[in-house]
């Protein structure tokens, strides 16, 4: 018998229908596995053993070891799922049947987080409580691209450049703190958006964002900036990815 693999994202009413919907299947088989960040593979593969489940599929070891922010496995004779979750789980638990209360209240929580997107030349500052944006800040900044020719107009260029990249960074620090600092007591997670390395240029210039990097969520990939996209971002945030598994 085969497994055949479906992966979907919910936002967070959703979720919690399909977590209630799980919590109400009957069967007498179900296992319920909560797996934090970070577990090693022999650490994941000792808790399955000790759920008792005897066969899984292949690429379950991996989805969970790269699970950002942990995963909590349902599996049964009529329900099986992973589902990972927009934000990260506390503790390693085993359940003897469905059961989803942990993740619901984890979901159900009205979390303040900060928003920082970013693209060199464009960025969208904010903060949500909940899945509403309660402010936020959009602009942009002149970054050339990049030189192609060589000699001395091209180093004169790259120095021009990267001027313009320190500086359109630190006006994003300034705007990242004007939008978060009243708030940063109260602030759960930061969720940032944007290429990678951009990101981290500007935590390097961001003494403030430092401050706060224990709290940083999973990298969001976003386009081009503008106020529609942030507003996208919170919902994303909030959405959890379930791969399901139905026998054929």
């Amino acid at each position: 018998m085969t497994m055949k693999t479906t992966k979907f994202f919910l936002r967070r009413s959703r979720m919690l229908d399909f977590l209630n919907e799980i919590e109400r299947t009957p069967d007498l088989g179900a296992i319920s596995v909560y797996m934090p960040p970070g577990l090693s593979t022999p650490e994941i593969e000792d808790l399955l053993h000790k759920s008792g489940i005897n066969s899984i599929p292949d690429e379950l070891g991996h989805l969970v070891s790269s699970a950002k922010t942990g995963s909590v496995l349902f599996w049964g004779n009529i329900r099986k799922c992973l589902v990972l979750p927009p934000f990260p789980l506390g503790e390693r638990i085993i359940f003897s049947e469905y059961v989803a209360e942990p993740l619901s209240m984890m979901i159900g929580k009205e979390f303040m987080i900060g928003l920082v997107l970013l693209h060199l030349g464009s960025y969208a500052v904010g903060i949500c409580q909940g899945e509403k944006l309660i402010s936020s800040k959009v602009g942009t900044g002149l970054v050339h691209g990049r030189h192609k020719k060589g000699g001395s107009s091209q180093q004169r260029f790259q120095r021009r450049r990267e001027n313009q990249v320190r500086d359109f960074l630190d006006r994003v620090c300034l705007h990242t703190r004007e939008q978060l600092e009243p708030h940063a007591q109260l602030v759960n997670y930061i969720a940032y958006g944007g290429p990678r390395q951009t990101v981290l240029l500007l935590q390097k210039r961001c003494p403030f964002l430092q401050s706060l990097e224990d709290r940083a969520l999973p990298l969001l990939d976003v386009p081009s900036l503008h106020q529609r996209v942030l507003e996208t971002a919170v919902g994303r945030i909030w959405s959890s990815c379930i791969i399901d598994w139905r026998e054929e």
